[in-house]
């Protein structure tokens, strides 16, 4: 089996600064793929297997549209989402299950609360329709439906829709899958290169002559609050720079331009804390997106360095 990523194969892509002195230093691997998946820049062993968790989702929601779960819009984004649990993006999970005719019953992801700070205080506990993957799994679920096949085994990796998205993986990463794990919703999950993570999220969100990629595409554009949340890295990265942006559990981040340009990586320790701003600054370097505009989005997203209330130094990427 191809090794995973290891200490070894990392190297560094940001730091915090406080003071005049570097506290904190993030490790990882980052690759930054062109519009015909030609690598452009690699940082450590890009070639290293990873769980890619939430940054998958696209294939996964494109796979569920190839299958015809009849999905648009907000929903469709809601489908490849990792959302604040808001009542808005609740009413859109919703929806998708009515439209299966099945209720929050039939959602196998965990119960949790809302990530959003006014949604989870109104909250009173936590719940299926809350959990970031539950707009996923609603899709799943109206796929299912729409192919007669059984909804109370739909994350078993040999139910035929997770066999579906298994060759999705491989078709959209043009690697064969080595490895498979449990991601933390419960639905199977993939391991796949850094290199190949980049190259599927390059043919998701550039030109293609698939229709559902497109749709896809062009549903997250236009519906930017419903893959993370108002105010939230993800949303205001799709707003300010029109890119298509998705973070993962444990360290994940991909991005995409329009003309295929994408970059993923990974950090060593597991935290999303620099991976927007390592992100956008190797698209940045790459031609793909103008550095003014991505410093006022890393200006908003990235976490303030503070010492008594005031600023004293800050996250930077040194790729």
């Amino acid at each position: 089996m191809t090794d995973v990523l290891s200490a070894a194969g990392a190297v560094e892509l940001a730091v915090l600064e406080r003071s005049g002195m570097i506290e904190s230093r993030h490790l990882g691997v980052a690759v930054v793929v062109g519009p015909d998946a030609a690598s452009l820049r690699e940082l450590g062993d890009v070639d290293a297997l990873i769980y890619p968790r939430s940054t998958l989702k696209p294939v996964q929601a494109i796979t569920a549209l190839r299958l015809g779960a009849d999905l648009d819009g907000e929903e469709l984004v809601l489908a490849t989402a990792s959302h604040a649990g808001t009542a808005e993006h609740v009413a859109v999970v919703r929806r998708i299950l009515d439209r299966a005719g099945l209720d929050e019953s039939a959602l196998q992801c965990p119960a949790d609360w809302p990530s959003d700070r006014a949604a989870r205080t109104a909250a009173t506990a936590p719940h299926p329709l809350s959990m970031n993957c539950s707009g996923k799994h609603a899709a799943f679920l109206l796929a299912c439906v729409r192919n007669d096949w059984p909804t109370d085994s739909y994350l078993e990796l040999e139910h035929p829709l997770q066999q579906a998205i298994l060759a999705s993986v491989q078709e959209f990463t043009g690697h064969p899958v080595e490895h498979s794990g449990v991601d933390g919703c419960g639905a199977p999950v993939h391991a796949v290169t850094v290199r190949g993570l980049a190259t599927a999220i390059s043919r998701v969100t550039g030109p293609t002559d698939d229709p559902d990629a497109s749709r896809l595409a062009a549903a997250i554009r236009e519906h930017p609050w419903a893959i993370d949340g108002p105010g939230r890295a993800n949303t205001v990265t799709i707003e300010k720079l029109g890119l298509i942006a998705k973070l993962g559990a444990e360290g994940v981040m991909v991005m995409g331009a329009a003309d295929g340009t994408a970059v993923a990586l990974k950090t060593l320790d597991g935290s999303l804390r620099a991976a927007t701003t390592v992100a956008l600054q190797l698209l940045v370097e790459a031609g793909a997106v103008d550095a003014d505009a991505a410093a006022e989005v890393i200006a908003v997203t990235s976490e303030r360095v503070l010492g008594g209330a005031r600023p004293v130094g800050e996250l930077r990427a040194v790729v």
